[in-house]
């Protein structure tokens, strides 16, 4: 199993940490043909903006849409922005989940937080039921869902912070800044 993590902006090198720690293949993508040979792919958290400028000055953005589809990708805050089809503003998107989402929903760098989650398509996939203990940094809400997309996760005041579509799933959280595998053990699922 050989995962890419989009390396143009942001926490890229966590994700890699985690999955070499669950034994996964790695590679930085930064030009569209890093994307062979994968199987899967994170976009990391980070700036959503930044990302999408980057993205489109290294020609990435339809070598991006044609992976993601028929590959697992996964997007991490900035990520999941990256991922949706609407955010309520122009900026670059890559628009293959069926997510609207809102930049910055739990306000500014100070009012980040961590919390429990109780996510039983991440407890099924992985045998374990203790819940996970996600970390909000300035992140997105998942304002809605439509299509073949779903709910993964929501927040005890129904706020949206997962969601999945087929192979692709949006974080509003960052789980590589935490030391439970998990979710990555479940994206590898996803690419597998």
């Amino acid at each position: 199993m050989k995962i890419g993590v989009l390396a143009l902006q942001g926490d890229f090198a966590e994700h890699i940490t985690m999955l070499k720690r669950i034994g996964a293949e790695t590679a930085e993508v930064r030009l569209p043909k890093h994307l062979e040979g994968l199987d899967g792919l994170i976009i990391p958290g980070g700036e959503s903006t930044t990302i999408g400028k980057l993205a489109v000055a290294y020609g990435l953005i339809e070598p991006l849409r044609e992976f993601g589809r028929s590959h697992a990708i996964w997007g991490t805050c900035a990520g999941a922005i990256f991922l949706s089809n609407d955010i309520g503003r122009d900026q670059p998107l890559l628009g293959l989940m069926s997510i609207k989402v809102k930049r910055n929903a739990f306000g500014r760098q100070v009012d980040s937080f961590e919390t429990d989650l109780e996510i039983d398509e991440l407890f099924k996939a992985t045998g374990t039921e203790h819940p996970y203990h996600a970390v909000f940094i300035r992140g997105p809400i998942i304002e809605s869902v439509s299509g073949e997309a779903k709910v993964l996760c929501a927040l005890e005041d129904g706020r949206i912070v997962a969601a999945q579509q087929g192979r692709l799933l949006a974080t509003s959280f960052h789980p590589e800044l935490t030391d439970d595998t998990r979710f990555h053990e479940y994206f590898i699922s996803l690419a597998s």
